[in-house]
């Protein structure tokens, strides 16, 4: 079952890089107390991921960090493909996380398989914003990126 707008972020431990490298982060501890912007992409170095979907976050940084706490993306991707990612587009801004089994993925049953690509299990193309672990809008892409580009993000902030 899709997660939906009033529903709460479940507590999943998934992975950031830290100063000393891959850390545990707890989206339970990341959302709590304050406003997220979270967008997930199917994969880190992907054209689509990276040629429209992550600049739009980038280029828009500083005006989601005005109105929301942190901005997140997540992708299914092991931590050290995530730092890499961030520092080829320089998204500094942007916490990176990692769900390397796809389990934050799944438990918010946005999961897709593309085993037939070659790629496993998956996140779907997704934006959400959660106040205090509760999800306020959710959009989803099947193509393109039109529900979850940091222009339609802005525009429900």
């Amino acid at each position: 079952m899709t997660i939906a707008i009033g529903d709460r972020i479940p507590d999943i431990t998934l992975k950031t890089n830290g100063e000393q490298g891959p850390e545990d982060i707890s989206t339970g501890e990341l959302f709590a107390g304050k406003r997220v912007v979270l967008f997930a992409v199917p994969g880190a170095f992907t054209p689509g991921c990276s040629n429209t979907h992550m600049p739009g976050f980038v280029v828009n940084a500083d005006k989601l960090l005005d109105k929301v706490d942190v901005v997140a993306c997540m992708a299914v991707n092991d931590a050290f493909v995530m730092d890499a990612w961030q520092k080829d587009q320089n998204a500094e801004r942007i916490t990176m996380l990692a769900d390397g089994n796809a389990e934050f993925a799944r438990a918010l049953g946005l999961e897709m398989d593309v085993s037939a690509g070659g790629m496993g299990t998956r996140s779907k193309r997704f934006a959400l914003i959660a106040n205090d672990g509760v999800v306020e809008y959710l959009g989803v892409d099947a193509k393109g990126v039109e529900q979850s580009s940091a222009e339609t993000v802005l525009a429900q902030l």
